[in-house]
């Protein structure tokens, strides 16, 4: 019977101290069958080297503080057998900032910069699990055949391709694989977008066909409700991907919806749990397969500012071709169309009004000037299989209260949105009636 393989993620937020360091060892030290370890930056690391990277000149002191920094959390990494691999990424930096201060636009530098602290954390992370007699080895990702879809900046793992290159050998007893990078499209380093090492971590998983992913975290699970509200709620017991995904799209800070992806096809369990209750026997939230559960809402996702683009096409016959067009320039600006609503002669776009600028300018390239109309906010009442019928969940005079609409119905999401702008007192009734929130 071959042995079981876990994937566990720890992020900055779990790498800010030697008692963090410990806890992780502790975690490694226990956990039955092998481990594979992705990391992040130490805590506010990427933030200096962000830093760093727009003004390389102010920046003389950055490569002997973080190695001050990073030889506190590890004081005998520099006289061990990775002390030249330390040395290495140190003068890496030196380099970066020296190219950075005669190019400022130099990507590539900017890249080799702001993977440095990952690099340094795999140096340190490892060293500490070897002091606890873990046999335990820095990994990095492009080094190991890692490969991202894009140049500069990716949006996810080339899975097909890494499956190719990937160096299986480098992944004996517990690597520590640097999070958030690994080689792109043109063969040149790459980083991956916001919730990147989560996403490494996921991608591993699905490579080496590993049993579960931990995220290990500073918080005990998903919860139901952005804390940012200030409505108390108790962490998802259980997810299934499609709802993890809707969650992570439009609210919670625990996911990012490119974590989930890899793991759908092959249905890999994820598990959220709290580095400060590494004795916990279950993990607060799991997410796995979409299963056919009670048909109820589980969470509340919102979307604060959003507005509505509406065109008419007297064109029957040119309108999908432009609306296609458009769909295109809106992914390469980056600009999330939250909904999409074509009829013959009718089109009309969700946008976040913080892309309402440049996505009107890209709608009336094509049709005419758009029809805008903002709302105060989106909300996504998020579960598996909900029922068709709205009213089911809400009454028509909880709608009229709210100031509601329906504005679509999904397999894992219904989808609101109001003109009012007291978000905080909507989601507040929202949750009461959903019984989502703890009562005060």
């Amino acid at each position: 019977m071959s042995k079981t393989i876990t994937v566990h993620k720890f992020g900055g937020s779990c790498l800010r101290d030697i008692s963090d360091l410990n806890r992780i060892a502790e975690v490694i030290q226990f956990w039955p069958g092998q481990s594979i370890v992705v990391v992040s930056a130490l805590w506010g690391t990427t933030d200096r080297l962000m830093r760093a990277s727009q003004e390389p000149r102010y920046a003389s002191r950055l490569v002997s503080d973080l190695s001050r920094q990073h030889l506190r959390f590890a004081p005998g990494l520099i006289e061990s057998d990775n002390a030249h691999l330390f040395n290495a990424v140190l003068k890496g930096i030196e380099q970066a900032l020296e190219e950075l201060s005669r190019s400022p636009n130099d990507w590539r530098s900017t890249n080799r910069l702001l993977a440095a602290g990952e690099r340094l954390s795999a140096l340190v992370v490892a060293h500490h699990l070897q002091e606890f007699g873990i046999l335990a080895h820095p990994v990095g990702a492009e080094d190991i055949g890692l490969k991202l879809k894009g140049i500069n900046r990716a949006p996810i793992v080339d899975i097909d391709a890494s499956m190719d290159e990937l160096d299986r050998t480098a992944l004996h007893d517990t690597p520590v694989i640097t999070g958030w990078f690994g080689e792109g499209s043109d063969g040149e380093l790459a980083l991956l977008g916001r919730g990147g090492s989560d996403h490494t971590a996921t991608s591993i998983a699905h490579l080496v066909d590993a049993n579960k992913v931990i995220l290990w975290k500073d918080v005990e699970g998903v919860l139901p409700l952005n804390p940012r509200w200030g409505i108390q709620s108790k962490p998802i017991p259980y997810l299934g991907y499609g709802e993890a995904v809707e969650l992570a799209r439009l609210d919670t800070p625990v996911l990012h919806p490119a974590t989930v992806e890899p793991l759908r096809s092959i249905g890999i369990p994820l598990e959220i749990r709290d580095l400060r209750g590494v004795h916990k026997e279950r993990a607060s939230s799991i997410i796995g397969p979409d299963l056919h559960q009670t048909r109820k809402v589980k969470a509340i996702g919102c979307l604060p500012s959003i507005a509505r683009m509406s065109v008419r096409s007297p064109s029957l016959e040119v309108q999908s071709e432009k609306l296609g067009r458009v769909l295109i320039e809106f992914a390469d600006k980056n600009i999330p169309c939250w909904d999409l609503d074509s009829t013959p002669g009718h089109i009309s776009w969700i946008v976040s009004q913080h892309d309402l600028v440049i996505a009107t300018s890209i709608v009336t390239k094509h049709f005419t000037a758009p029809k805008i109309s903002e709302f105060g906010v989106m909300f996504s009442l998020v579960g598996n299989k909900l029922p068709d019928d709205s009213e089911l969940l809400l009454t028509n005079q909880l709608k009229e209260l709210l100031e509601v609409e329906v504005l679509s119905v999904t397999v894992h999401a219904i989808r609101l949105i109001s003109k009012s702008k007291d978000v905080h007192s909507m989601l507040e009734i929202l949750a009461k009636h959903l019984q989502l929130a703890i009562e005060a």
